[in-house]
């Protein structure tokens, strides 16, 4: 009898434990998604776009593609690579960053030419010339991409705002981040991209006036909403990139850049000081958006002339 007392005693205790680390896990895994917040926002302005110009019934799949994606990219390609750099080349987190931030510069500054270059009507015909099928590919594999670098982003800050302790409990709590963030993301893409829809059902079915009032007014709405989110999503892609090479030149001893943009807001914000730190903010970002495009323009050329010319020369190679 006591020796069962002893093993219920010993269950306790190990239960107590698992609680202790459950509650660790939950207490770190928010306080690194809180760091990532604004990398969150970032993510989820610039994933509705890939959704644009498909028929109804295919935007939740889509979503749902692109969030099992991301799942993949934060899980099974980014966690590992992360918990492998910190631990033995912590050097190379840095220039990998920067890359990735190249790719979101070139990716915006690419959006924000065509839209100057081409108009909306022939990217309309374009498109609607594509196979759907083949459209809607392109879409979801550009989207988990541009998912990969935003992600990559995301998992870099958590993982340094996690306090040190054994790869285990890190490579936990980046999963649990990794995974509540996802579903944050793409939970809150999946209702942006459905709201015309319950406008819709609300303004057919609706009992009360006022219900069908405010479902005529989502659905006169959203199509702004939309437009405008896929705005910020752009100028997301250019701030979040310049802003990745900006502080990653700093980390490689060249901060000139960094303390210029830092020393113009701050002078900025004393002109209105009842509203300094907005205007900081704002004014920061906004600059670290001007190098974003620059880098992302000077990209441009460099990806025609040779970087698509030498990838299609190896996938012919490899056919």
């Amino acid at each position: 009898m006591s020796g069962l007392l002893a093993l219920l005693d010993d269950v306790a205790a190990i239960a107590k434990v698992a609680a202790s680390s459950l509650d660790d896990i939950a207490a770190q895994a928010t306080k690194a998604g809180t760091k990532a917040a604004a990398l969150v926002i970032d993510d989820a302005a610039v994933t509705p776009q890939y959704t644009h110009g498909f028929k109804a019934d295919r935007e939740l799949p889509i979503v749902w593609r692109i969030a099992k994606g991301s799942i993949r990219n934060k899980l099974l390609i980014l966690l590992p690579a992360g918990l492998f750099l910190s631990s033995f080349a912590s050097w190379a987190i840095t220039p990998l960053l920067m890359m990735g931030g190249m790719y979101l510069c070139f990716e915006g500054a690419e959006k924000v030419l065509h839209k100057y270059l081409h108009s909306e009507a022939e990217h309309v015909v374009k498109e609607s010339h594509s196979d759907p099928a083949h459209l809607e590919e392109q879409k979801i594999a550009g989207a988990i991409k541009t998912d990969f670098i935003l992600s990559a982003e995301i998992m870099t800050v958590s993982l340094a705002a996690i306090p040190e302790s054994n790869i285990w409990m890190e490579g936990t709590v980046l999963a649990a981040v990794g995974i509540g963030i996802t579903a944050l993301v793409y939970g809150g893409v999946a209702l942006i991209v459905k709201a015309d829809d319950l406008g819709l059902f609300m303004a057919r079915r609706g009992k009360l006036q006022v219900t069908r009032a405010t479902g005529r007014g989502i659905v006169r709405f959203m199509p702004t909403f939309m437009h405008l989110l896929t705005v910020v999503g752009t100028a997301a892609m250019l701030w979040v990139g310049g802003s990745i090479i900006i502080h990653g030149m700093e980390e490689l001893g060249f901060g000139w850049l960094r303390h210029t943009i830092h020393n113009w807001s701050i002078a900025l914000g004393h002109l209105t000081p009842w509203v300094s730190g907005a205007v900081e903010w704002t004014a920061s970002a906004l600059m670290d958006g001007i190098f974003g495009i620059a880098v992302g323009a000077a990209i441009i050329p460099l990806e025609s002339k040779v970087i698509a010319p030498l990838w299609a020369k190896v996938s012919t190679l490899k056919g």
